[in-house]
């Protein structure tokens, strides 16, 4: 069983009920604790409902935000209090140089010499004005860390190029379920009925370009256009609700599921598809053996989707997610294949085990 033997801190700006499974398991690993500093997000955000934690503590942050857009900062202005109550060996922090009390939790950490470590998506690449200024600004910020946690090798080597020593750089993947306690789903040789079944979870938010997703079956040939199954709520379901009617019927609408609530439509479906951004419902779906589709976006998709298991399409474009999308449901036997090789990255390589473990390998390295 893996063993964290620190009094573990995590801040993070808020918490989102897709992270508790993660957190419950690195509280289950730390017996000397572990306390979690989270505030809430601003109303527009449509991130759901925020986590309950049972073994973690949870400490209420007070989230100050600040602007908006490209120019959006939040200030959290007790977090050195959280720091002198819990007294954390080690401190994780949200690697985001747009949380502006990150520097004085680092100070307050350093001046009692203990570590504290970085936890992001990567450095990618700074460009327009100012670029160098902006690029010399992010180094620095990302050098107060004594190590970084990312999800992705691509967010290593970005690290990497950012000046950071990678020896101090650990790769976390990006999970919200366990190894599938179940065998892989047996699903029949042809689709059902002779009709494919494509799967989306997630918010319903612009973002998650679920527009994109009803054009893009709308455009399949009518003997391939699959049944479309959207699982999530949203403040734009409406809207998308009334596109569907227009453009595709044969969407439909589920609302929220979780857990066993979700399972039948897991097993069910032939395909999952994530035209968006975010990514924590691929590994959910490997896991019941599902070949998946995602934008490219943030790189945590890079570990999981893979040309054996899957398609990685460029962020936005309507034409590459509709031939992808005709592309894999020409073939239903492929796409069982594909599917156990799903099954099989989430069983052996991608999973909370694993996310967890690389929590536990840096600490040991660092502490």
């Amino acid at each position: 069983m893996t063993s964290i033997p620190v009094k573990l801190g995590v801040q993070q700006r808020v918490l989102p009920a897709y992270r508790a499974p993660f957190f419950e398991a690195l509280a289950a690993a730390c017996p000397q604790g572990l306390s979690v500093f989270a505030g809430q997000p601003r109303p527009q955000e449509a991130l759901g409902e925020q986590a309950v934690l049972q073994l973690a503590q949870t400490y209420p942050a007070k989230n100050v935000h600040l602007l908006g857009g490209a120019l959006y900062f939040c200030y959290q202005s007790n977090l050195v209090q959280w720091l002198e109550e819990w007294q954390p060996e080690i401190l994780i922090m949200e690697a985001n140089p747009r949380y502006l009390s990150t520097k004085q939790a680092v100070n307050w950490m350093h001046a009692k010499r203990r570590p504290v470590f970085g936890w992001g998506l990567g450095a990618p690449a700074v460009n327009g004005l100012f670029a160098g200024q902006r690029r010399k600004q992010r180094n620095a910020f990302l050098a107060q860390f004594d190590a970084l946690l990312t999800y992705s090798q691509r967010g290593k080597d970005q690290y990497v190029r950012a000046g950071f020593r990678p020896e101090r750089i650990f790769v976390a993947p990006n999970a919200a379920a366990p190894k599938p306690a179940h065998a892989l789903p047996q699903r029949p040789v042809d689709f059902l009925d002779g009709k494919p079944s494509v799967l989306f979870v997630g918010r319903l938010q612009p973002r998650k370009r679920i527009d994109s997703l009803l054009h893009a079956c709308a455009a399949l040939p009518a003997d391939m256009q699959p049944n479309l199954w959207i699982v999530g709520e949203g403040g734009i379901r409406a809207e998308l609700e009334q596109l569907a009617a227009r453009v595709y019927p044969a969407a439909h609408f589920f609302g929220e599921k979780r857990g066993v609530e979700l399972e039948p439509l897991w097993r069910a479906a032939d395909l999952f598809v994530l035209p968006g951004t975010g990514g924590l419902a691929l590994q959910q779906a490997m896991s019941f053996g599902l070949p998946v589709m995602a934008a490219e976006a943030d790189g945590t998709q890079d570990d999981l989707v893979r040309p054996q298991n899957g398609w990685l399409l460029p962020p936005g474009d309507l034409h590459a997610l509709t031939a992808a999308l005709q592309d894999a449901l020409s073939d239903a036997a492929r796409l069982r294949s594909m599917g156990a090789e799903s099954y099989r990255i989430a069983s052996e390589e991608v999973n909370l085990e694993a996310m967890l473990g690389a929590f536990a390998h840096a600490v040991e390295v660092v502490w």
